[in-house]
């Protein structure tokens, strides 16, 4: 009986074409990949979802062997000659001589890129003609780890205890950060729906309807900017939550579940677990950010008691934060890079000395005290070889400046650990911050958090000074998710929105289904939601998140294959009750 056969062997594929196959008659299809014409005998490497193998004609068939046609050949197999063994083929030590050959899909017109090479193409070109890109061996590649990863994910989490629910895609419009999706209702003429920017109002309702463990690979959706880590549009979340939690079940969940995927899928190990904590100002004052790469093992050091009484003006009043690293000889074009650097991140300059052989050198030199070279030697733990770079400032830019100057320094120097993912928590986040702007408090994070301290303190501490339940995991500088213990006390959830300017009203209108659901107890709950996107890139180490979402869209939202956004009919507009203006 014939063989029929995927046209690649795998070792796990038992429908494969395989060197035990030799002298067997198999069928196999696929696109035509390469043809080569050696007179009298025309070789075809056929392409499929699995792989290539070689076809042997020594008859031409009755259509055109071309590229990207879709042909079933079937034939003998047999072992190659050891000269003509492919070793850069899983099915290179054997081919197909070919006896009969169909025609099952023509390719009419020539394809504009060629496909083992299309991601070397413009990326425009790419989007319009994803169905081509997708042919891909290296993005078909991407996609099949994206499946896979989403699929651990379902294991590990079921594994645990914890409920695949799927919530709506229709909802209510709600103000949480970013601008919604709308959609107009035919049916409730005026009124509109919107698509969930994150399921956070649902997942939190099933912990109050008693699903104590909840999860979901969701779809999100966000009217926002592209970035070469976010997708416009549409992006999807490993949305969990948990009833009865505290923040360190949260933790313990996610490293139970996060390293898994990474040691899995990833190219690299997981560095440590349990993952590092750092405290939001603790993060601040020594990486500048709250998304610090751990694997530069520069930091900064406080240096305002350094120059509390300097007589350099520029320094007078700031707050003056400094690195110290091993330059060596770094060349002064670097030096120049550096400053060209914190000048376009909102600095009036960066100052640096360096220590060599001769004592301090460098342009602030000539400013200093000798009281003040001794102590900036001994807080910084400078060596000779080390330069101290230096900005002063407002706090906010300080930060901003040095965690830039901090990465540029670690990959210049060669300091940053390679082929490692260093996973770090970031706790403890202010749960309010000034509007300078609008001249009142603000929610920093989620105005759904619950403080630290509960209703006293929001009662009798300075606003400023209470922290939230609120955490970030972050890995090699990249934020994958943001979670947070919830607020589901009615009268904590009231004086937190007082405080931010809004009174009860805003939160029955706003947000009424949970105001609503929390008068009936609601138990304490906990969650967080990595995106499903931004986890695979970081995976494959991949340059952008479109090299692993199967359909994105481009950077201005756009997708030229479907060619959405698109117009549509006066008849549908009426439909839905809409005018354009």
């Amino acid at each position: 009986m014939e063989k029929i056969a995927k046209n690649i062997y795998r070792d796990h594929c038992s429908t494969g074409v395989s060197l035990a196959d030799v002298g067997k008659q198999v069928k196999v299809a696929g696109w035509i990949d390469t043809v080569r014409d050696h007179g009298g005998i025309t070789f075809v490497d056929l392409r499929d979802h699995y792989g290539k193998i070689q076809l042997v004609f020594h008859t031409l068939p009755n259509f055109k062997l071309a590229k990207e046609n879709v042909i079933s050949a079937s034939g003998v197999v047999m072992a190659r000659t050891e000269e003509n063994i492919n070793p850069n083929l899983e099915t290179g030590k054997i081919e197909v001589y070919v006896d009969s050959a169909e025609l099952l899909g023509e390719c009419l017109q020539t394809p504009p890129f060629e496909i083992g090479e299309s991601t070397s193409v413009n990326e425009e070109v790419r989007l319009k003609y994803r169905y081509l890109d997708l042919r891909n061996p290296e993005m078909q590649k991407n996609i099949l780890t994206r499946i896979a990863v989403v699929n651990d994910i379902r294991k590990y989490m079921t594994e645990l205890g914890f409920n695949e629910i799927t919530t709506p895609i229709l909802t209510a419009s709600s103000p949480e950060g970013a601008r919604d999706y709308l959609v107009p209702s035919r049916v409730n003429q005026g009124k509109f729906y919107a698509l969930p920017q994150a399921p956070q109002q649902f997942k939190q309702l099933l912990m109050v309807s008693g699903f104590d463990k909840y999860f979901q690979i969701a779809p999100c959706f966000r009217d926002e900017d592209a970035r070469a880590d976010r997708c416009p549009g549409e992006f999807y979340q490993f949305d969990m939550e948990m009833s009865f939690a505290t923040q360190e079940d949260v933790f313990a969940v996610m490293e139970e579940v996060l390293p898994k995927i990474f040691q899995k899928h990833g190219k690299y190990p997981v560095a440590e677990i349990p993952f590092p904590r750092i405290k939001y100002r603790d993060a601040m004052d020594t990486y500048g950010t709250d998304k610090p790469d751990l694997r530069n093992p520069l930091k900064i050091t406080k240096l305002n008691d350094v120059f509390a009484n300097t007589t350099f003006n520029a320094f007078k009043g700031k707050t003056v934060h400094g690195i110290c690293a091993p330059v060596g000889a770094l060349p002064r074009r670097q030096y120049d890079e550096l400053t060209q650097a914190a000048l376009d991140a909102g600095a009036k300059g960066l100052a640096y000395v360096k220590l060599t052989e001769e004592g301090l050198t460098g342009p602030l030199v000539k400013f200093m005290s000798e009281e003040e070279k001794t102590t900036l030697l001994a807080k910084t733990g400078a060596k000779l070889g080390d330069a101290i770079f230096i900005c002063a400032d407002e706090y906010k830019v300080v930060c901003k400046v040095l965690s830039i100057i901090r990465m540029m320094l670690g990959e210049k120097l060669g300091l940053c650990e390679k082929n490692v993912y260093k996973f770090c928590w970031i706790v403890d986040f202010p749960m309010y911050e000034y509007n300078e702007e609008e001249g009142k408090l603000d929610f920093s994070h989620n105005p759904f958090s619950m403080p630290q301290g509960g209703l006293e303190a929001l009662t009798t501490q300075d606003p400023l000074s209470i922290n939230a339940y609120q955490y970030d995991i972050v890995v090699n500088g990249i934020e994958l998710s943001s979670g947070a213990v919830r607020n589901h006390d009615v009268n904590i959830m009231k004086k937190a929105f007082e405080i931010a300017g809004y009174d009860e009203e805003v939160i029955k209108t706003k947000f009424s289904a949970l105001y609503n659901a929390f008068q009936y107890g609601a138990p304490p709950h906990a969650g967080i939601a990595p995106g499903v996107d931004r986890m695979v890139m970081l995976l494959l180490d991949t340059p952008s998140i479109r090299e692993v979402v199967a359909f994105p869209m481009n950077k201005k939202a756009q997708d030229l294959m479907m060619g959405a956004p698109s117009t549509v009919t006066e008849q549908q507009l009426r439909e839905c009750h809409i005018k354009l203006r």
